[in-house]
């Protein structure tokens, strides 16, 4: 089965060991993992700010390098999203391009959720002792019904203790460029989001979206919070934890 890795930008610039954590559970699944080397954005965010012109550029980008592969793999709801939910949409007035985009639609998957519903994985490479809470990111709960699957993951872990935070679902505040134009409301959210991961009293927060990662991560930070730590879901089922880097 050849798989090919959407690595998305935030954890191509910020923590790469998302990328490599993603790329051992696939292979421990059996796959063939390929990383097409000229990807860039999805063009979530221009999609987001009205720009369609260029995310409609980007859209073609992507759907040109990740054609001809079996599935497309993404560590990221919002990502995945993208990809499978809004890139036919883009080419309502153009029957070639948006044939193309619902074909790569159809073999998108965020990674959790090609774990267990296609790969059925029942083992898992990395070990955690601890307890962990779990964060549902907006994109992936809400669109792509990304809840039970990464639960199921970390459940199989042994000495890994899940302990469910309050609001799970509720948003971390982060939104891309939300958090940058409405930067008081989004404080506001994420120190909200944050009293409910301190509530929870667990040894690490873990989801499977970055930019909701580091949004928490900053503002747990600036509440004095130095010990919990913050993961996203590949690093811990891979035994990664930040140190592939």
């Amino acid at each position: 089965m050849r798989v090919a890795l959407f690595v998305t930008c935030l954890v191509d610039l910020l923590r790469p060991s998302v990328g490599f954590s993603a790329i051992r559970l696939l292979e421990s699944g059996g796959c063939t993992v390929c990383v097409p080397p000229t990807q860039t954005c999805c063009g979530q965010p221009a999609f987001n700010s009205g720009d369609r012109l260029a995310a409609g550029a980007l859209a073609r980008k992507t759907i040109a390098e990740f054609e001809g592969y079996d599935y497309v793999v993404v560590p990221s709801g919002a990502c995945a999203d993208q990809l499978r939910n809004e890139y036919p949409g883009l080419f309502a007035g153009n029957r070639v391009w948006r044939a193309r985009a619902e074909r790569l639609a159809a073999q998108v998957y965020e990674l959790t959720d090609f774990l267990v519903s296609i790969l059925k994985l029942s083992s898992l490479p990395g070990e955690f002792s601890g307890t962990v809470s779990y964060h549902d990111s907006c994109n992936g709960l809400r669109r792509l019904g990304i809840r039970d699957q990464p639960r199921a993951l970390l459940a199989g872990m042994t000495g890994l203790t899940l302990r469910e935070m309050p609001a799970s679902g509720e948003c971390c505040g982060f939104g891309g460029s939300f958090s940058i134009r409405f930067g008081a409301l989004s404080a506001a959210i994420a120190e909200r989001k944050c009293v409910n991961v301190q509530i929870a009293g667990a040894d690490a927060v873990v989801g499977g979206e970055l930019g909701c990662l580091l949004n928490i991560e900053g503002r747990l930070r600036r509440m004095g919070d130095e010990k919990t730590r913050v993961l996203h879901v590949a690093e811990v089922l891979a035994g990664a934890e930040g140190k592939l880097d």
